[in-house]
């Protein structure tokens, strides 16, 4: 994910952003550059008021890391029926009080996003202004990286992307995870995983009742000739 390359590009970063520091610090050494005339002497301050600002720039990006954001790529659900979205995440920090959950819907064939859930301390704010507004509940458990919600009644308007974004200072770097949700009439939803178990298990009792068969019935017809032949004699 971009989190996880932000990751991997902050140690070179760093390595430029000291070779820069040290670059800079040269340049304020007494006699730096060689000569110590005066014009080098007077842009000493700004040289190391620049060292200083570099410096504390590196410091800044050493504690700047990712979020790790995790739903399903999909999701059918029923008409008018109660579904929940799941959203988990991975921090390297300790969940703070001042991590945040938002989630947003893109409306399917739009390229408008809306914000409509807000979670944050504690509390959970639905959008006021969304369609989401008296259906969208919380239903996660931040201390277990868990950042789901719940949305009652889904309706047919509801198809399309659902976004989930988690921040837990100071992981802030994160790319958020999407569920395409798709809402169907009751008695519609893919069931093929189900038959196709259903229909493998009985296919393997199947098959194996059948092996049973074959092999009862190909003992019995050696003996039946092994019988014929002493008969014969």
């Amino acid at each position: 994910m971009g989190g996880g390359g932000t990751m991997r590009g902050k140690g070179g970063g760093g390595r430029k952003m000291a070779a820069a520091t040290v670059a800079v610090a040269a340049l304020t050494a007494p006699g730096g550059g060689g000569g110590g005339c005066s014009p080098r002497q007077g842009a000493a301050p700004l040289a190391a008021w620049l060292s200083s600002l570099l410096l504390a720039a590196a410091l800044g990006m050493s504690q700047v890391s990712a979020v790790e954001v995790y739903t399903p790529a999909e999701l059918s659900v029923e008409n008018g029926t109660e579904t929940k979205l799941p959203c988990s995440f991975s921090s390297s920090e300790v969940i703070s009080s001042a991590a945040t959950v938002t989630w947003s819907f893109q409306p399917e064939g739009s390229t408008t996003t809306v914000s409509f859930f807000y979670y944050s301390h504690g509390k959970s704010y639905p959008g006021k202004d969304t369609q989401f507004k008296d259906r969208s509940s919380w239903a996660g458990d931040l201390n277990k990286k868990d950042a789901s919600i719940s949305i009652s009644n889904m309706q047919f308007r509801d198809n399309g992307t659902f976004i989930c974004d988690v921040k837990n200072p100071p992981d802030i770097v994160v790319t958020p995870s999407e569920i395409k949700v798709r809402v169907v009439e009751k008695g519609n939803l893919p069931v093929f995983p189900i038959t196709l178990v259903a229909g493998a298990s009985i296919g393997g009792v199947l098959g194996l009742v059948l092996l049973i068969v074959l092999v009862v019935c190909v003992a019995c017809r050696k003996k039946n000739s092994k019988n014929h032949y002493s008969g014969a004699q």
